[in-house]
């Protein structure tokens, strides 16, 4: 697999005009009293590493850590850069990456969509190889719910503080988003938790995370601008 992190810019140079760099797109912001900051970007990050080891002409970058997660701010640690923010550093971040064939950009945040789908069309009118998937979702389980727990369980196990799981609002998230995008997360759920976490596994996390790969996979064979 070819990480950034790994190579020296000869290396990237010898392969880059035949290959599409990954974008891992996450956050920082809160995840409940049982999980860390940091779960968007490792999601992100992950799916973009079983991309990059499933398919030769990928270059996986470093992740994209920092997100627009105003809706977090009361929760201490969350930290936003907004939706012009994030907007603004994908398409320089795009336009600075010429030197490959495309760009994928795989977005583990739903906060960060329609920055990221405006930043896609943007630099789509100026001509360029991009596009953004994202994985799916339960709209009663949107966030530090059972599906994360379980992905985090499987990803980094210690991360996960097992004695706080707790439920958070479990309704469907279209009727409560009028509320979350007026005053905010926790004028829902003062835990921070949309979803219930009870009976997350690492099993279920490894099955949620196949799924999730495999459409990537599909997404990427769709899209690719290499053969």
């Amino acid at each position: 697999m070819n990480r950034l992190i790994d190579m020296t810019w000869p290396e990237v140079e010898a392969v880059a005009a035949n290959s599409v760099l990954a974008v891992p797109v996450g956050s920082t912001e809160q995840h409940g009293p049982h999980l860390p900051f940091t779960v968007d970007t490792e999601i992100a990050a992950a799916l973009c590493d079983r991309l990059g080891q499933a398919r030769d002409r990928v270059v996986v970058a470093p992740a994209f850590a920092y997100g627009s997660s105003g809706e977090h701010a009361a929760f201490p640690g969350s930290l936003s850069i907004g939706q012009q923010g994030v907007e603004t550093l994908l398409v320089e971040l795009v336009r600075s990456a010429d030197a490959f064939a495309g760009v994928l950009l795989v977005n583990g945040h739903g906060g960060n969509s329609g920055a990221v789908s405006r930043a896609v069309r943007r630099l789509g009118q100026e001509s360029r190889q991009v596009t953004c998937w994202s994985p799916s979702g339960s709209a009663v389980d949107s966030h530090a719910g059972r599906t994360e727990t379980s992905v985090m369980l499987a990803l980094r196990p210690e991360s996960v503080r097992l004695d706080r799981l707790e439920a958070g609002d479990r309704r469907p998230l279209n009727q409560i988003m009028p509320l979350l995008v007026r005053s905010g997360v926790v004028s829902v759920s003062a835990n921070g938790v949309l979803g219930d976490p009870g009976g997350a596994s690492c099993g279920e996390g490894r099955r949620v995370l196949e799924h999730w790969t495999a459409g990537l996979l599909s997404a990427y064979d769709t899209w690719t601008p290499v053969s």
